[in-house]
């Protein structure tokens, strides 16, 4: 694979604060799940699933976060070289404030489904639907978005 052409990486603060939030979040929890006396154990049970799913998501975060997104000439890929969408199947690029997409991000709408994927913090992929960001550097993401739809606008042979 080629060098990227520019990479989208988690910003260390916004990572740890997503990560700090979701642990504390699964951590309280669990500790009300396991300290409270509820009338009705179907609650408590309620309490603990959440809690437990929150530290799930908080590991899952912590994991993803660890990764990056390249940019290469073919079409965009996450550093463990798992291709999010090529850049020929892309259909549009969406990042205005009424665009449904990850804080900080942008959304990429391809020709074709793709299989779903989530890595919480930085992607998701739901059919042609590809939303990039979450706690990323709000600048590097749209100089990323921009970089796609001016290498989209090369290969329609539009005027830059």
């Amino acid at each position: 694979m080629s060098d990227p052409l520019t990479e989208l990486r988690a910003s260390p603060a916004r990572r740890a604060i997503g990560v700090g939030t979701m642990f504390a979040l699964g951590a309280l929890l669990v500790y009300l799940g396991l300290s409270q006396s509820y009338e009705n154990m179907a609650w408590q049970v309620v309490v603990l699933v959440f809690g437990a799913a929150a530290l799930w998501a908080a590991v899952r975060m912590q994991q993803a976060t660890a990764l990056h997104i390249e940019l290469h000439e073919d079409g965009v890929y996450d550093s463990e070289g798992v291709l999010l969408a090529a850049l020929d199947d892309i259909d549009t690029v969406e990042r205005g404030m009424l665009a449904f997409k990850p804080s900080n991000g942008f959304m990429i709408r391809t020709k074709t489904p793709q299989p779903r994927r989530w890595r919480p913090g930085l992607y998701w992929v739901l059919g042609r639907r590809i939303g990039v960001g979450g706690v990323t550097a709000a600048s590097h993401s749209k100089a990323m978005a921009d970089i796609i739809a001016m290498k989209m606008r090369e290969r329609r042979g539009e005027e830059l």
